[in-house]
């Protein structure tokens, strides 16, 4: 299987190397909002990252399936734009909401068939689809030059000879390969938002995946917000030697400083040292946050466009920082609200607990994820019925994903457990920062935690 990537010869591409090749990095009236700040599209000051960019491609070429897995706004989406051309692959954003069997039918609705109920039962009970791929003809229209008048059976038949139809269990991965082969899909499939789907689709997709390593030639990328290299192990352990990670949510800050030179010689500006020196420090390490706080600054000083004459950029950082984290408050408060009031009233109610120990975290802690030694020890600290039986506390951190995604709705997620390293992370890097400027004694008084 040929891989077409466009990362080939850019993994040593750096913006100092550029400036010292005399490569033009700067094209004319460039727009300020298609290099800093949140775009749908590839940002233009996209910079590779050799130990993701140069592992992604790495695994590519290995014919297995891989997990692009990170906190939420790490460059997870684009990692993937910018390596893989859009024609390499059909792309499915997966639902709260689906089982396994609505999972297969969006990938074959993305693979270009029409489905359609049945009354057939499968041996599960459930009903078979039917599954319709058409071609896409360019059948004559009445009018033009040499087409001819009341050709409706001429038509039809040719629709039926292009159309590929079958009467199939969109539970049973075996029908779903087929049907794949019959499509001529392409062979690598991107599962966006994998961690919205309800644990147990994860988990029987991740058993349908064995047998898409082993029965076809169809190689998935599923896209996730954790932490956790081994998640999908977790769910079917045979997936070993099946599956590759790689972990988006690092950014050194080498590669911070390049997304900051990269983006200001675009636009023919220039950041302080002070003002890059700040924001690295108060990011967290979140390519968001300098993406946001780039942006902003650049509005303040007037920069909307490429510069005809080079300006130089100066602000106050945490300032910028408060301004970017704040626009979610409304959305964290109500995190903390909901989260604290759990699944259903319980008399132990484990998941306020959690969220106290969460708020009682020091930043490095919360940094590299709270541990279930640690969190047992603060529980049974604060807690009115104390010692709680460790299997409470476990059931509740295991359903913490659950929790927010099922029952509150909450996208993206900033709680998630890490069963293989049994650590509590924040995936929400923005979360962490806003946390530092509010006055956690206030908000555990007000959240009646204590």
């Amino acid at each position: 299987m040929t891989v077409n990537v466009h990362l080939t010869g850019r993994l040593a591409t750096s913006s100092d190397q550029l400036h010292k090749q005399g490569t033009a990095v700067r094209a004319p009236e460039l727009s300020l909002f298609d290099v800093f700040g949140v775009s749908r599209e590839i940002p233009l000051n996209y910079v590779v990252r050799e130990k993701v960019d140069g592992v992604f491609l790495d695994a590519l070429t290995q014919h297995k399936h891989l997990v692009i897995h990170g906190s939420s706004k790490q460059g997870k989406t684009s990692l993937r734009k910018h390596t893989l051309p859009s024609t390499d692959y059909i792309i499915v954003t997966c639902s709260n909401k689906w089982n396994l069997a609505e999972l297969h039918a969006a990938i074959l609705k993305a693979a270009g068939y029409k489905l359609e109920g049945t009354t057939i039962r499968t041996t599960s009970g459930d009903l078979k689809v039917n599954a319709k791929l058409g071609a896409k003809l360019k059948l004559p229209f009445i009018g033009d030059a040499g087409a001819e008048v009341g050709t409706e059976a001429s038509e039809a038949t040719a629709r039926s000879e292009a159309e590929t139809s079958l009467e199939l269990d969109a539970a049973d991965v075996n029908d779903i390969i087929d049907a794949l082969d019959k499509s001529n899909s392409p062979k690598r499939i991107v599962l966006e938002d994998f961690h919205y789907l309800p644990e147990e689709t994860q988990t029987d997709f991740a058993v349908a995946l064995k047998a898409f390593h082993e029965d076809s030639a169809y190689c998935f990328i599923v896209v996730g917000v954790w932490l956790d290299e081994n998640r999908l192990l977790q769910h079917n352990g045979d997936l070993g030697g099946r599956l590759l990670s790689v972990n988006a949510d690092k950014w050194t800050v080498e590669e911070l400083k390049s997304v900051m030179n990269v983006g200001s010689a675009q636009l023919n500006i220039k950041f302080t040292p002070q003002f890059m020196d700040s924001l690295i420090d108060g990011s967290l390490s979140s390519v968001w946050i300098v993406q946001e706080v780039c942006k902003l600054a650049c509005e303040r000083a007037g920069v909307y466009a490429t510069q005809e004459n080079c300006v130089v950029i100066d602000d106050d950082v945490p300032a910028l920082i408060t301004q970017v984290v704040n626009q979610d408050t409304a959305r964290y408060v109500g995190f903390l609200s909901r989260f604290a009031g759990g699944i259903q009233n319980t008399r132990l109610e484990m998941f306020r607990w959690i969220l106290m120990s969460v708020l009682l975290a020091e930043l490095e802690d919360l940094t590299r994820g709270l541990t279930y030694g640690w969190l047992t020890q603060t529980i049974n600290m604060h807690h009115p019925t104390a010692p709680v039986n460790a299997g409470n506390i476990t059931q509740a951190l295991q359903s913490t994903a659950s929790l927010q995604l099922v029952h509150m709705k909450l996208k993206p997620i900033i709680l998630d457990y890490n069963q293989t390293a049994r650590r509590l992370t924040v995936v929400d890097r923005s979360f962490m920062i806003w946390l530092q400027h509010q006055d956690r004694a206030a908000l555990i008084s007000e959240l009646e935690l204590s």
